[in-house]
């Protein structure tokens, strides 16, 4: 597919999502959280565009775990060049992610989602946000979907992530990206000349997400190459159930 069309196609499926839902409008301040790896820089890109076109603000939020020394401090160093970069504002913020798990007795995973959406929440009101925008997927709805299910859960919990939920007050969470899968960010990025970052830890298999990611998901593909769709689709319909 060439270039224009691409754009064009990835285009309007996001301008669709966002209409669909009421994800963004007029007038919002929207904090982006942004790691720097492809899928939050392909977020950032997007609401930059969008913010131009709609008339709404965005400002970019990078949690710092302190998990991975040096790799960590420069993850957080490019967030802040891509600000500047592209005139929008740009912070970090650092939550102690290892104390939290070992006095609460908890993985790194739960620990660090915990501090992560506290502080996307503390910062949105510090900075009278009204919507928190982060740059979760198609394959992340598919992974959510398996690791719920391993984990044994009502039905209410297998419609995933919604594009939308209200958070605390008047902040909302959203979900922009979440009809994109991750090889149409991928392209995204390649399309626009659009550097990032790419976090190790992420390749982990010992993180039950990571090892649906890159073990679970690749496995049950090479017998249904729509299995990710697939997995977003019943998540769908499981939250249209419990809206009934």
């Amino acid at each position: 597919m060439r270039r224009k069309e691409f754009a064009a196609r990835i285009w309007s499926k996001l301008v669709a999502c966002n209409k669909a839902s009421c994800l963004l409008i007029r007038g919002d301040r929207v904090l982006a959280a942004v790691s720097g790896g492809p899928d939050s820089v392909c977020l950032a890109h997007f609401l930059r565009e969008m913010g131009r076109r709609q008339g709404f603000q965005v400002r970019l939020l990078h949690i710092h775990h302190g998990l991975r020394g040096r790799e960590a401090d420069q993850d957080a160093a490019f967030v802040l060049k891509l600000g500047a970069d592209w005139g929008m504002d740009a912070f970090v913020v650092k939550v102690p992610v290892r104390a939290l798990a070992q006095k609460r007795g908890q993985g790194l995973e739960d620990a660090g989602r915990k501090l992560r959406y506290e502080a996307l929440l503390k910062e949105a009101r510090r900075l009278r946000c009204n919507k928190i925008a982060t740059g979760h997927h198609l394959d992340d709805q598919a992974e959510t979907v398996l690791l719920n299910l391993l984990r044994g859960t009502r039905l209410a919990a297998l419609g995933g992530m919604p594009a939308r939920r209200g958070l605390s007050g008047r902040v909302d969470l959203v979900r922009p990206l979440l009809p994109l899968s991750r090889k149409e960010i991928m392209a995204y990025l390649k399309v626009h000349g659009l550097r990032h970052r790419l976090d190790r830890s992420n390749q982990d298999p010992k993180f039950t997400r990571n090892w649906i990611r890159r073990r679970v998901l690749p496995l049950l593909e090479s017998r249904n190459p729509r299995v990710r769709e697939h997995l977003a689709g019943i998540a769908a319909q499981a939250r249209s159930l419990g809206q009934r």
